[in-house]
């Protein structure tokens, strides 16, 4: 028996945070190969078809058809050989959102502040033009 391993929903998108599994192509207890794609998710902006990271058996569904899935929860759960298993992956620290341009800085700037700018030197005026007229 090989060594069962929950698949969380990755994120699919800029910015999106959830998929609707749309079909599930391999039942539980079917065989999947690496890459080889075994649910549709929709998101809000495309059908998609998440590929098996993993060669060995899908053991377990963790949503039905029609059903809202969080990014980064469970999806399904694989049973692969104990060897052929790669590591799970290192978590992610927390990240907060920011819209690029917006936000509190965490950090002062290290520029140094600009000295206010030197007045500009008086020039004088143009002298007026003279008539062309005759």
């Amino acid at each position: 028996m090989g060594q069962k391993i929950t698949f969380n929903l990755p994120d699919l998108g800029e910015g999106l945070t959830e998929g609707e599994v749309a079909a599930w192509l391999v039942e539980p207890g079917g065989e999947v190969k690496l890459n080889q794609p075994f649910v549709e998710v929709e998101t809000a902006k495309a059908l998609v078809e998440v590929p098996s990271p993993y060669d060995g058996v899908l053991a377990q569904h963790h949503a039905e058809a029609g059903e809202t899935v969080d990014v980064g929860k469970p999806l399904a759960t694989f049973e692969v050989e104990g060897a052929d298993a790669p590591p799970e992956p290192a978590k992610q620290e927390e990240r907060t959102p920011n819209l690029v341009g917006y936000g509190a800085r965490e950090a002062g700037s290290k520029r140094r502040k600009r000295k206010g700018a030197a007045p500009a030197a008086e020039t004088p005026a143009p002298p007026a033009p003279q008539s062309l007229a005759p």
